[in-house]
């Protein structure tokens, strides 16, 4: 269901009614085409209508509006170019509350013809309680993604729910984060905090102790990939730490989840990466615990409140059961 709202109103003056957005498509009409005759055709008017709507523009204002140059066609007079600026701001701030109120009621009639009830889809970054908590409820398809990942596809329409964490206390102001925590036409849960840390080969043979020991000793490092929650925490670390991926040698591997992470360096291919406690010992891994993040669950708002914490009770039931959640 789409839902489009347009701005409409008028301005009272002189005991006349200007039409709001008209007036405004008039103006910009001049502004862009350089001329009234260019304008009436952009318009789908006539000359005449067109220097008709502009007379009674200037008699119910007051003050000319529109100047003819000889030889080089019309152009609004800085009292019509101040007017047709305050009119385009007010124009622009209204769209912004336009459009969030378009995703607003769409989200509300969405709920009101019932697709709260079916089946969902949820793209969701990696994490093994959450994928063992969603098998358990049923009725949802799982799709795999980085924290951004998972949110471009809520963001387009592709599925109905997101999975995704950020590593810090608060998202950025202004990052995709912060946007979708303030979005009115979702639903959005702090569902389980978790550790994590450095996943180590057992027996920590490189004694690795900090975030910096990374870049000594030939470790090879297994990251994530680009727009994981876990990758975005781990280059924020680096960054306190005053160290870049280059000096890290394995940076440029990535694996797209905790569970691949812990797999290679099981396996010796690697020596070192960034998961959760409870992944490294699934593997038996050696583990540097660097801190806690929350994870967070977004659905579209048809989906409700209701089911919405159901599905995150059971969430929380299996994470308390874990070691590194809470």
């Amino acid at each position: 269901m789409k839902v489009g709202l347009i701005l409409d109103g008028t301005i009272a003056a002189a005991g006349r009614q200007l039409a709001f957005a008209p007036t405004l498509a008039l103006l910009d009409a001049v502004a862009t085409e350089g001329s009234l005759q260019g304008a009436a055709a952009r318009l789908d008017l006539s000359y005449r209508s067109a220097w008709g709507r502009f007379q009674i523009l200037e008699d119910t204002l007051g003050q000319p509006v529109i100047r003819k140059t000889k030889g080089h066609g019309s152009v609004l007079t800085p009292f019509g170019a101040a007017f047709h600026q305050a009119l385009g701001d007010a124009s622009r701030a209204s769209g912004e509350i336009i459009d969030r109120e378009e995703k607003r009621l769409e989200a509300t009639l969405a709920g009101l013809i019932g697709r709260a009830t079916g089946p969902l889809t949820f793209a969701v970054s990696h994490d093994s309680v959450l994928l063992d908590a969603l098998r358990e409820i049923g009725g949802i398809a799982v799709t795999i993604a980085g924290s951004m990942d998972a949110l471009s596809q809520l963001k387009a329409g592709r599925a109905d729910g997101a999975g995704f964490h950020f590593g810090a206390a608060t998202p950025d102001p202004g990052s995709v984060f912060a946007d979708i925590l303030a979005d009115p036409a979702l639903l959005t849960r702090p569902i389980l905090r978790r550790e994590q840390g450095l996943m180590l080969q057992r027996g920590n043979p490189f004694a690795v102790s900090a975030i910096t020991d990374l870049t000594t000793g030939g470790i090879r490092f297994v990251n994530r990939q680009l727009g994981a929650g876990t990758r975005i925490w781990f280059d924020r670390l680096c960054a306190e730490a005053g160290i870049g991926g280059g000096d890290i040698r394995g940076y440029e591997t990535e694996e797209f989840t905790h569970q691949a992470v812990a797999a290679l360096i099981a396996s010796g291919a690697a020596d070192v990466g960034m998961g959760t406690r409870a992944i490294a010992e699934r593997f038996a891994l050696d583990y540097l615990p660097l801190g806690e993040e929350t994870y967070f669950l977004a659905v579209r708002a048809f989906v409700g409140g209701e089911r919405l914490d159901a599905i995150a009770a059971t969430i929380r039931r299996r994470a308390e059961a874990t070691p590194g959640y809470a």
